[in-house]
């Protein structure tokens, strides 16, 4: 049988992201989450990890929202203290220090360990762990944490991947009712697969923090009311 996994990013985004994670596992067909080690619902979200066992979580690696966990990554930052802007981030990669990016990495794969939480993988919010640019970065924390990565792409080419395929369409106008039923015709028999979803309940923090808001509730409908992940493929 295929391999299935469900991820639901944003973990620790906010409190409706949590619930809206927590519900589409217990209840649906999310498999596991990956969590922001530096938002302002990651406290919350570790507690209802720890008291969902099942739910397998891994590091959502953070370069482009919020703050660092670190205070000395300079070439991460912008002007106020945030890390610098996706739009930045993609057209400037070398203005990333490598060294800024892979202590600022370890700082939140290690906040995750030091919550007595064993991550399961690592991804990235906006998916920059895919730039070519920050290759060496991701190679060389897969390795020293023996974690499978994303699968961003061709040149990930002598690194652990989670899956063969990943696919982030379930997304914005992407989100609708057939998806999961027709997940098997875009199938190589064999091939293990990674569908990236975002769950959650609408809140203030939400709307805050993201303009990615209302498809958040379709999906967590979509994803409550699939069948189970053992009937996908």
């Amino acid at each position: 049988m295929t391999k299935v996994i469900i991820n639901a990013d944003d973990f620790g985004l906010s409190r409706g992201v949590n619930y809206g994670i927590i519900d589409t596992h217990l209840k649906g067909i999310v498999t596991s989450a990956t969590m922001m080690m530096n938002a302002k619902a990651t406290k919350h979200a570790i507690s209802l990890a720890k008291d969902t066992p099942s739910l397998k979580v891994g590091v959502h690696l953070v370069l482009t929202w919020g703050k660092p966990l670190l205070d000395d990554v300079p070439s991460l930052v912008d002007e106020t203290g945030k890390f610098k802007k996706q739009m930045f981030v993609y057209s400037n990669p070398f203005s990333i220090i490598l060294d800024d990016l892979e202590r600022e990495w370890t700082a939140q794969i290690e906040k995750c360990l030091d919550a007595d939480l064993t991550p399961s993988h690592l991804d990235s919010h906006h998916h920059v762990h895919g730039i070519k640019e920050f290759y060496p970065v991701i190679k060389k924390l897969s390795d020293k944490y023996k974690l499978p990565v994303r699968n961003a792409g061709a040149h990930f080419t002598d690194i652990q991947t989670l899956t063969d395929v990943f696919l982030d369409d379930f997304y914005d106008d992407g989100v609708v009712e057939s998806y999961f039923e027709r997940l098997h015709e875009r199938v190589e028999d064999g091939k293990s697969i990674e569908v990236m979803t975002h769950p959650a309940y609408l809140d203030q923090t939400l709307k805050q923090e993201s303009s990615y808001t209302m498809q958040r509730i379709k999906e967590t409908k979509i994803l409550m009311e699939a069948k189970s992940v053992k009937q996908i493929i």
